[in-house]
C-alpha cells in the first residue's frame, strides 16, 4: 500500500515522524479513526467541489468539521455525546 512504501517512510522519517502500523489482520486497532474519516467525508468532504477550492480553503473545512465533529456532534455510541463531553464527563466519573 501507499503507507509501506519507501518513498512515504522517507518522508515521514525527514519529517520526524514514527510510523504506526498493525499486523496484517488486525484490521479493528485502527477502527475508530477508519470511522471518523469515513463520516468525515460522507457528511462533508463528497458534498462539496473540493477541487474547484485552493488547498487552504479544504483544510479550513476540515478544521472546522474536526471541531464540529468533536465539541457537538452527536455520538450514538457515547451516549448521544460529542467525544470531547463523553471524555470530561469520563475524568470526572474516574476523579470521583
Amino acid at each position: 500500500s501507499q503507507f509501506t512504501s519507501t518513498a512515504f517512510r522517507t518522508a515521514l522519517a525527514a519529517k520526524g515522524a514514527i510510523q504506526s502500523m498493525s499486523s496484517v489482520g488486525r484490521c479493528y486497532d485502527n477502527a475508530r479513526m477508519e470511522s471518523f474519516f469515513a463520516t468525515l467525508k460522507k457528511e462533508k468532504l463528497y458534498r462539496i467541489d473540493t477541487m474547484k477550492m485552493t488547498q487552504e480553503m479544504v483544510k479550513t473545512i476540515i478544521f472546522r468539521y474536526i471541531q464540529y465533529y468533536n465539541h457537538r456532534r452527536i455520538y450514538s455510541t457515547n451516549d448521544g455525546l460529542p467525544p470531547l463531553s463523553k471524555r470530561a464527563l469520563y475524568h470526572c466519573t474516574v476523579a470521583a
